[in-house]
Parts: structure tokens; C-alpha cells; sequence
């Protein structure tokens, strides 16, 4: 009987570790790095995507031309549509977007900067809300604007990559617009500065 008990014993603390193992492994670390933590996620929201905006899209009820190319940032379907400047190219990308409405931006700018390993550092008012924040990340694989940014004319506002992947299709930002850094790396290459945006 004791050896029972002794054998249950053992089953049991190994189980139960290894159930503590699982979940420590699964559990994402949260504030790991800026810009990922759990504060940045609308839990209320419906996170369902709107599929019809997912179909080809014509640009012109957007834009009254092509020059330059243009970006049309779609904040209700969480996605961006990109056009060629001669209409050979057209993408379409799930994006992240700003996490709340006084965060959302929307009008007309355009791309002013491209940077490839782009370094970031919080905005005043981020660094309100997250003190505990660094002033300053270098690039690298855990830099929130991921691999690449295309910096708006408005103030603060980029098109970027992320390190978190699970900020697309949701709104996870602090008011730029995410896309996974496969993505973001092709729009950096089919871009140029002076390119159309447009945010609705």
C-alpha cells in the first residue's frame, strides 16, 4: 500500500510538473518587449475579419490617379491594398491597426522615409501610458516596427513590420499600421517615397 501511495505520489508530481512545464512554455511573455503587451489588445472587440474587402478592389473610387503608386489603409477590414503607379501590381495584406479611436488617424498623406532596420523610440504620450518603457530599441529581431517602415507625413505614423505576430488582424497599435515583416519588406520594395495613402 505505501508503495502504491508512493508510486501515485510520484505520477502525480510528475504530471503536475510537466502540466506546469506546458503551460509556462505556452504562455506568451507579455511585455516582453514595447508595443506587445497585453494592454495593447482590445479583448472587447470582435476580432471576425470583414471578407468582402478581401476581394480585388478598384482604386478609383479611392484615388483620382495613380501617380507614385498607392496604399489604401482599410481600417473596418484590417487590411491594406497596395496599386502599382501602372496599375501592374496590386497587393493585398492583413494588417494590425491602432488599438483604440483616439489613437486612429484617418485622411490622406504620403510615404516621406523608407528605412530598412528601423530603430524605435516611444512617443510622449506611449511613454505616458507605459512608463516602464525603454526611451530607445535598436534594430533588431525584437524592434517593434519590425524589418521595415515606411514613415506617413503625419507626425509618429508609419506603415511597419512587427515582431508580434499575433497583432495582425487585430487592433493592437498605438495608431501606425502593422503588416508581418514578409509583408512589409515587398511593400518597402514596391514603394517609393512620395507614394499615395490613404486611411479609411
Amino acid at each position: 500500500m505505501n508503495a502504491n501511495r508512493s508510486g501515485f505520489d510520484r505520477r502525480s508530481f510528475v504530471t503536475s510538473a510537466a502540466a506546469i512545464g506546458a503551460v509556462g512554455l505556452a504562455t506568451p511573455l507579455f511585455a516582453q518587449t514595447p508595443d506587445a503587451g497585453r494592454v495593447q489588445y482590445d479583448e472587447s472587440a470582435d476580432q471576425r475579419r470583414n471578407i468582402s474587402s478581401f476581394r480585388a478592389q478598384d482604386w478609383r473610387p479611392y484615388f483620382s490617379s495613380l501617380t507614385n503608386g498607392a496604399i489604401l489603409c482599410d481600417l473596418t477590414s484590417r487590411c491594406v491594398h497596395f496599386w502599382s503607379e501602372d496599375e501592374s501590381i496590386y497587393r493585398l495584406y492583413p494588417s494590425s491597426i491602432p488599438v483604440s479611436q483616439d489613437l486612429t488617424r484617418k485622411g490622406r498623406t504620403e510615404i516621406i522615409k523608407k528605412v530598412e532596420g528601423p530603430s524605435w523610440a516611444p512617443t510622449p504620450e506611449m511613454k505616458k501610458r507605459n512608463p516602464e518603457w525603454p526611451d530607445f530599441v535598436p534594430p533588431g529581431p525584437d524592434n517593434p516596427l519590425g524589418t521595415h517602415a515606411l514613415w506617413f507625413s503625419w507626425q509618429y505614423y508609419r506603415l511597419h513590420g512587427t515582431h508580434d505576430t499575433r497583432k495582425i488582424g487585430r487592433k493592437s497599435s498605438n495608431g501606425c499600421i502593422g503588416l508581418y515583416n514578409e509583408h512589409i519588406k515587398e511593400m518597402y520594395d514596391l514603394t517609393k517615397v512620395g507614394t499615395q495613402v490613404l486611411l479609411i
